[in-house]
Parts: C-alpha cells; structure tokens; sequence
C-alpha cells in the first residue's frame, strides 16, 4: 500500500498531511519551524514519501487551509484511514467530529454520549492518539482541568485556545487569578438575595 505526505502553506505556517492509498491518515501542524514539523511528520510516518497530492489530499489540504483562516469548514467529503485505529477511538473520533464548530465539550460529556461513564482515561488516550487534526477537532474536547493553552497533539506551536479562538468559540476556560479576583469583589446571588 502506497504511504504519501506533503508540507502546505496556511495562515499560520507550513503543515504536513499524510496518506495511504485508502485516505488520508494524519495531520502535522505548524511546528516553530518547517524542518521540525517535518521531522514529527517522519517520525509518525517513516514508510511516507513526499509525493504529489492526489484530489482527496487536496480536497484536505484546502479545508485545513480555510480552517486557519478562521472560515467554516465542512470535512465529511475528506476521506480517512482509520485501518490503524482502534474500534472505541474511532467511535470518539465520530463524536468528536459531531460537535459543531465553535462548540466545547467536556470529556465527561463524551463519555456519557457514548455510554462509557468511566472510560475517561480511555477517551484521553483516544484524544492524545488523534493523528488527523481539524478533521478530527480534538481541541473542540476540554481537557479534565481545562487546558486550553497548551498544545493539542500533533497541533504543532498551536495551542487549543487559538484554534477554538478562529472558529469563534467561547470556551470554558476555568478561573485565572483576576476572574477570582472579580467574583470575591461581588456579592454572591445568595446574599443578594437577604
């Protein structure tokens, strides 16, 4: 089975995208510098080799592309590899690629979606193992303690938060010092209310 990959231009920098014959199997986004991203993309695809994309990549490639634009993007046509991903990882990826843009969920909520309330370890794992980022919108999924500032795997130098901040979102992002700040300041909605 042919592997393939190939470095693009966006927004934000230069992106990798890898494929099979089947479709495509992962995503690299900009690392701080080109040679890295492509070294992550190597060492998650040894077997690739460069190669001219073919319309399914490219149908890819141009919704990445819009996506760090901050544009709305719809990838159902994108066609994927799952071949080396696990039956439950694939039902969180659907999940995952059901939540809208814009949107957060927490991961406790997926795993009562998917009728697995005690599998969060599970799910993280899933999440840590998505290879094929934005088509898979794992930065859509709130980390157990809202980590939204570091970087989502394979997002390369781009954090959660920015990715979530060009497709509009609002996420829950936990208190920082000044919002506890602000709140000890007001009077409760109990108290309020004597």
């Amino acid at each position: 089975m042919g592997r393939g990959y190939t470095i693009f231009d966006t927004a934000l920098g230069r992106c990798g995208i890898a494929w099979s014959d089947v479709g495509i199997t992962g995503v690299q986004l900009p690392e701080a510098r080109e040679i890295e991203t492509r070294r992550r993309l190597f060492r998650q695809f040894p077997e690739a080799r460069e190669e001219r994309p073919c319309s399914n990549v490219e149908l890819a490639i141009k919704g990445i592309s819009a996506m760090l634009r901050g544009q709305a993007v719809d990838f159902s046509d994108v066609v994927l590899d799952l071949g080396g991903v696990t039956p439950f990882n694939q039902r969180v990826y659907d999940c995952i690629r059901a939540i809208p843009r814009g949107e957060t969920r927490g991961a406790d909520e997926l795993a009562d979606e998917l009728h697995v309330p005690k599998a969060l370890t599970s799910i993280t794992q899933a999440l840590s193992r998505n290879a094929l980022v934005l088509i898979v919108p794992c930065h859509r999924v709130r980390d157990i303690g809202n980590g939204l500032d570091k970087p989502s795997p394979n997002s390369g130098i781009i954090s959660k938060r920015r990715l979530l901040a060009l497709e509009g979102a609002t996420p829950h992002a936990g208190f920082t010092l000044f919002d506890a700040l602000l709140s000890a300041d007001r009077p409760s909605a109990a108290s309020r209310a004597r």
